[in-house]
C-alpha cells in the first residue's frame, strides 16, 4: 500500500493563508507601461490576500495563458514568484475588462490622486464591505485610470497626499490601497463566519 505523499512546505503555506484571502476581490491594473511594476502590484495583491489579478493589456506584452504567464522570467523576478501563486488574466481592451467584471457582477471602483468620476472618497473614509463583489483599477503611469473605467465605476479613491509632491508610483499606490481594502473585507468576512456559526442571521 502507497503512503500518501507528504506536503511541501510551501503547499503547507497556501493551505495555511487560504482562509485570509479576501473573497470575490480583484486589482484591475489597466495598461500598465512597467513590466517591474506588474510584478510589483501581483507581490502586493498576493501578500495582501486579494483573490485575483486583472491587467488590460492593449500591446500584448503578456501571454493569455496563465501557465505562459508564471514562467516568465521578469514577472516570477519582481514579483519573487509570486506570479506562480496568483491567478492573472489578461484582457485587450478596457471595454472587454469591463464587459467581464460586470457580466460577473462585479463593481469597480477607481484609484486616482485627484477627484474624478460622480463620487469621490479618501480612502480611508470609505467602506469597501459594501460592496460583494469589487474590482479596484489602478490606471497606467503616465495617463491615470481611464475615463471609461471612471465612467463606469461606483467610487473614486484618493489616497491623501500632504508633501510637496502630489502622487505616489504604481507599486506604492497598489500597496496602499489594497490593504485599507482587505483589511476591511478580512474583518467582515471573519465577522460573517462567526454570527453564521453562532447560528444568527445575518444580512450579506
Amino acid at each position: 500500500m502507497n503512503e500518501p505523499k507528504q506536503k511541501s512546505a510551501r503547499r503547507l503555506r497556501a493551505d495555511k493563508i487560504k482562509a485570509y484571502r479576501c473573497k470575490f476581490l480583484i486589482a484591475v491594473i489597466e495598461d500598465p507601461q512597467d513590466i517591474k511594476n506588474i510584478g510589483t502590484i501581483i507581490r502586493n495583491v498576493n501578500a495582501l490576500g486579494v483573490e485575483k489579478t486583472y491587467i488590460v493589456d492593449p500591446k500584448r506584452k503578456l501571454p493569455d495563458d496563465w501557465e505562459e504567464m508564471r514562467e516568465r522570467k521578469s514577472l516570477s523576478s519582481t514579483s519573487v514568484s509570486a506570479v506562480k501563486w496568483t491567478f492573472v488574466k489578461r484582457f485587450d481592451s478596457t471595454e472587454d475588462c469591463l464587459a467581464h467584471l460586470e457580466r460577473n457582477n462585479f463593481t469597480s471602483i477607481v484609484t486616482s490622486p485627484h477627484m474624478k468620476g460622480r463620487q469621490n472618497v479618501v480612502l480611508h473614509e470609505g467602506d469597501y464591505t459594501v460592496f460583494h463583489k469589487l474590482a479596484v483599477w489602478f490606471g497606467s503611469e503616465s495617463l491615470g485610470v481611464s475615463d471609461l473605467a471612471v465612467k463606469r465605476s461606483a467610487l473614486c479613491v484618493n489616497i491623501p497626499m500632504l508633501g510637496m509632491i502630489e502622487s505616489l508610483n504604481l507599486g506604492t499606490t497598489s500597496g496602499i490601497v489594497l490593504y485599507e481594502i482587505t483589511k476591511q473585507r478580512r474583518e467582515y468576512q471573519r465577522m460573517y463566519k462567526y454570527k453564521n456559526r453562532r447560528g444568527r442571521k445575518f444580512i450579506a
